[in-house]
């Protein structure tokens, strides 16, 4: 379902794209399922390129997801890296705080952390990872598919620079570097046992590899343990079509369908 709301945050309405469980029978080459309870919720975000609709219209996720029981919360956060702009809007404070609330206020979803999950690809595996590792007690797994994942890098990269305009709007002359907003830096702050399952994946082609390295040795040295899958691919839907799947099979879903 596309749902539009207003964002008290935000200050205008905005939307996400939900798809529920539900338990069907008769559906021609689909068996849908649900759990016993509210059911256990992914939120999976979006590139930069990209708004709320773009899983469903880009991979087969709604299929993917039909035989888990699990809910998939989409939502729509612009060209903001899930940030609280510098110049522009509070996407960091819309995405941590007010959509869950909302999102519980309209759905039946289960509040317990050992089902609550986060996925995303580019911009949205680096808010994915950032939302995790910022409020680890909310999720028991995070993943990143071709994330951005060594942001501050991306300011003055060589070869594949963010555009100017955006990092004016999302971080102006801030420091990212050691910040809140770096994932880097936030491996420092993660507390042992209590940190979620963290799972990154990029093709060996792709432009953010060297950022995705970056992160994973970063990880390591820190003893900070991930599940990594570096494979060929590239920046695009096919590998990320092909990878939510991976993302799903590893997650820790619980059995009592």
């Amino acid at each position: 379902m596309r749902v539009d709301f207003h964002s008290e945050v935000l200050g205008l309405s905005t939307s996400m794209t939900v798809i529920l469980p539900q338990r069907t029978s008769s559906q021609i080459g689909l068996a849908g399922s649900a759990r016993r309870g509210d059911p256990p919720v992914l939120y999976l975000l979006h590139g930069l390129s990209d708004d709320d609709t773009i899983w469903l219209r880009r991979t087969s996720i709604e299929r993917y997801v039909a035989p888990l029981g699990l809910a998939v919360v989409m939502p729509q956060v612009a060209r903001s890296f899930y940030t609280d702009e510098e110049h522009g809007n509070r996407y960091w404070t819309f995405l941590s705080d007010e959509l869950p609330r909302v999102c519980h206020q309209f759905f039946r979803l289960s509040t317990r952390r050992e089902d609550t999950f986060v996925a995303g690809l580019s911009m949205g595996g680096y808010g994915a990872v950032k939302w995790a590792l910022r409020d680890p007690g909310r999720f028991a797994a995070a993943a990143s598919l071709s994330g951005a994942l060594d942001v501050a890098a991306r300011h003055h990269h060589p070869t594949a620079p963010l555009d100017a305009a955006v990092w004016h709007t999302v971080f102006g002359a801030r420091a990212v570097t050691g910040s809140d907003d770096d994932t880097l830096a936030l491996l420092d702050k993660v507390a042992g046992a209590d940190q979620p399952a963290l799972y990154v994946a990029c093709g060996t082609e792709d432009f953010l590899y060297e950022d995705n390295l970056t992160f994973v040795e970063a990880a390591r040295e820190r003893g900070v343990p991930l599940t990594v899958d570096f494979s060929p691919g590239t920046h695009d839907w096919a590998y990320w079509d092909a990878k939510i799947q991976d993302v799903l099979a590893w997650l820790p879903l619980r059995a009592d369908a």
